[in-house]
């Protein structure tokens, strides 16, 4: 589940890092000791909202449950976004262009 928690942070932060030329536009966060979010927006066109929070605190069950998007210009010059869920379920991204099962 940690892994599930890393890779996720760290594609959002891949997702959202600027490039030479962009500048961050706006970059919001707020940590607290059960739960945290963070908005991200550049000037090439990328964001990144996140939200955590913990669930069943204090039991065997305790898990940390993530919601967010990120979003980006693609070389078509199309904006592609995905909203995801990482939670006891594993990771589910959803976006218009990724194929369903």
């Amino acid at each position: 589940m940690k892994f599930v928690i890393v890779l996720v942070a760290l594609f959002a932060l891949a997702a959202a890092r600027p490039n030479q030329d962009a500048e961050t536009l706006r970059y919001d966060s707020d940590v607290q000791p059960e739960s945290y979010q963070y908005n991200v927006q550049t000037s090439d066109g990328k964001s990144v909202s996140e939200e955590g929070h913990l669930e069943d605190v204090g039991t065997e069950e305790e898990a940390i449950v993530v919601r967010g998007s990120f979003s980006y210009v693609g070389d078509d010059g199309q904006t592609y976004t995905i909203n995801y869920i990482a939670d006891k379920n594993g990771y589910q991204p959803q976006g218009a262009h990724i194929p369903v099962a």
